[in-house]
């Protein structure tokens, strides 16, 4: 593992993957090896693997809505189009495996659903979605700032995710490492604040990662889509963000080679420990106020009636009580 200064003095590096001017302070910058990343990608599709034999679709299937998909993978094949549209294993099946599901995290105690949870899939489509979106996301973040902090990131933003789930989503199972992924897009947003002044083009920056932070929440709002583990993911990962990724400015980097006695700036700026601060603050008085609720089964929607169409909006082609994802 590379020592904290490698990994901070190089410097400002922008999402095209160009630098400033005045960023490279040493010779020796080197980016870290992605590794976590890729075993994030295997374990989850282990495990998809590993429902998908338990499910055994020929032998459990009722026939009720059809028979199994692509029957000639054996116990292997997919629960009927109509049960299951994402080519995947059944509800019973995800529930036996550890989904999300409030009335047994609070009635039975099964806090570890919270965990669970976000290492299952709904199904291939599911699976392949967000395992593409962890690549291009993960990968690039771990080679920047190690795999100790993304790890971090990535299983907190997944618990805050299930957490917020479990107080808004209470009649039916939830699935996915969408938290945890959006997460790490909360993670680059606050990064990219909190280090403003190091980026060019940051203005560009910030203004796309918005847009596919938006986009990526309003197809939230699609039924089987569990948005509030979006909300709850990004929220976490965004004030990690601001715990864990902020750079030393320059003058700091540079004054490591001067003389002891020459007075050099400090590592951090002022706003960035404030911002670190007030992030931590928030974070667990949000993870604090979020699993006391959970366990004194408070229902999220009686102190907030609007927020269920933040997760699900209801028409007459769709309900919004089915599996969610």
């Amino acid at each position: 593992m590379p020592p904290s200064e490698d990994l901070e003095s190089r410097g400002a590096k922008n999402r095209g993957g160009s630098y400033t001017s005045s960023s490279v302070i040493e010779d020796s910058e080197t980016q870290w090896t992605s590794w976590l990343v890729p075993m994030f990608v295997v374990a989850n599709v282990a495990v998809f693997v590993v429902a998908m034999y338990i499910n055994n679709c020929p032998k459990e299937n009722s026939r009720a809505q059809g028979k199994c998909v692509a029957g000639f993978l054996g116990r292997f094949s997919f629960q009927p189009l109509k049960e299951n549209p994402l080519f995947g294993p059944s509800s019973k099946t995800l529930e036996k495996l550890g989904a999300l599901e409030w009335k047994k995290v609070v009635s039975k105690h099964q806090g570890w659903r919270l965990v669970t949870c976000i290492w299952l899939h709904a199904g291939v489509i599911h699976l392949l979605v967000n395992m593409l979106s962890l690549v291009l996301i993960g990968i690039r973040l771990e080679q920047q700032f190690g795999f100790v902090r993304i790890g971090v990131i990535y299983l907190l933003s997944g618990f805050g995710g299930s957490v917020l789930s479990s107080l808004f989503i209470q009649n039916s199972i939830s699935v996915g490492a969408s938290g945890a992924l959006f997460g790490l897009l909360g993670a680059m947003l606050s990064e990219l604040i909190t280090n403003w002044s190091m980026y060019t083009n940051r203005a560009a920056a910030l203004l796309t990662l918005l847009v596919i932070v938006a986009v990526n929440l309003t197809v939230g709002i699609l039924p089987r889509v569990n948005n509030f583990a979006h909300i709850g993911g990004f929220v976490t990962g965004f004030f990690l963000g601001f715990i864990l990724m902020p750079r030393p400015q320059f003058g700091w980097i540079e004054g490591r080679n001067l003389p002891a006695d020459v007075r050099v700036k400090s590592k951090y700026k002022a706003y960035q420990y404030v911002c670190w601060l007030v992030s931590l603050v928030l974070l667990i008085a949000g993870f604090t106020v979020g699993l006391v609720m959970l366990y004194k089964g408070k229902n999220g929607s009686e102190h907030c009636h609007w927020c269920h169409y933040l997760s699900c909006v209801p028409t007459s082609s769709w309900k919004c009580d089915e599996t969610q994802f």
